[in-house]
């Protein structure tokens, strides 16, 4: 009898803490080349930024990254990361983009052609 009363509570409580994290894949692209893909356990409400850095080495000002794990952007060749986010273009830097379950973020260092 006590089994039973115990049993629904410990399946409340893992289903209650699953919901605390998310699954986010990130991918790092070096013009049409793939260098790196991972995908990483976040906090729900984490943000680009977060993820990233949890993943690599990074390097930013006020959001916006300009070298990931040695890959650095160059002003002079307009060469910069952007990234994505499910294959849609974000018009806000990556720490104040957040995350939900399951989505994808693609970094890709190329020539800006604007």
């Amino acid at each position: 009898m006590l089994l039973g009363v115990f049993a629904p509570a410990a399946a409340t409580t893992v289903q209650a803490s699953s919901t605390k994290t998310i699954k986010v894949t990130y991918t790092l692209k070096k013009n049409k080349k793939q260098i790196a893909k991972k995908t990483l356990k976040l906090k729900k409400g984490a943000t680009v930024t977060t993820g990233l850095k949890k993943g690599w080495k990074v390097t930013d000002k006020k959001g916006f990254i300009s070298e990931i794990d040695g890959h650095k952007q160059n002003n002079k060749k307009k060469i910069y990361w952007t990234y994505t986010v499910n294959k849609k273009q974000v018009n806000v830097s990556a720490d104040k983009k957040k995350l939900k379950n399951k989505d994808h973020v693609e970094f890709k260092l190329s020539k800006y052609n604007g």
